[in-house]
């Protein structure tokens, strides 16, 4: 598998895109609505229903040591959890200025290299991509900047112990699972990974 290291990031088509005739029926915090009229195989039609929000990204810094930041966070609402550092892309801003803006205010550290590990739309019945990247060549230049409904400690790991962590029930990162566990059993997915992971690669 290979991993895009360029800046130019291409956003992936949904597996059910949104109609250009559909219409927007609600706008949300989060959420917007969108129905359209859809023809059945029978010949009879419907209403169709889909949500849009913005994208997300997630990112995983990689240490000079080889270990990796992950997130302990508790948000309101939300049982506490652990995955990567990130948040919402904001509207007009790009994918990678959004990486980079998350990454410095959820752990203070800026970061070299920004790597795209994935970027796929974890559902057809959102239009929302989940953009997942590594970040090397960290150095940390501030605390951290958090808004008022995040609280986040900072939990520096092995690449071993993020495997296993990412079997856990609260781990929030589950458009990456069933890779990172198939390296827990592949010897060849885990060597990918591991240079994929790899702070001087």
């Amino acid at each position: 598998m290979s991993y895009n290291y360029d800046v130019e990031i291409q956003r992936p088509k949904s597996k059910q895109p949104i109609p250009e005739n559909a219409k927007r029926v609600f706008s949300g915090i989060l959420f917007d609505v969108y129905h359209w009229e859809q023809e059945l195989y029978d010949g009879t039609r419907t209403i169709f229903e889909k949500l849009k929000r913005q994208d997300t990204v997630v990112i995983f810094g990689v240490l000079d040591n080889g270990n990796i930041l992950l997130s302990e966070q508790e948000q309101p609402g939300k049982e506490p959890f652990i995955g990567g550092l990130g948040g919402r892309v904001e509207k007009d801003e790009d994918v990678l200025t959004a990486a980079k803006r998350e990454f410095l205010e959820e752990s203070g550290f800026e970061a070299e290299r920004f790597i795209l590990w994935r970027a796929e739309h974890p559902t057809s019945k959102i239009d929302w991509v989940i953009y997942t990247f590594v970040a090397k060549g960290l150095k940390k230049v501030s605390d951290l900047n958090l808004d008022g409904g995040e609280k986040i400690k900072i939990k520096e790991v092995s690449f071993d112990n993020f495997l296993e962590i990412s079997k856990e029930h609260n781990f929030s990162e589950k458009e990456i699972v069933i890779e990172l566990q198939e390296a827990v059993y592949d010897p060849k997915k885990k060597e990918e990974l591991k240079k994929l992971f790899d702070p001087k690669n």
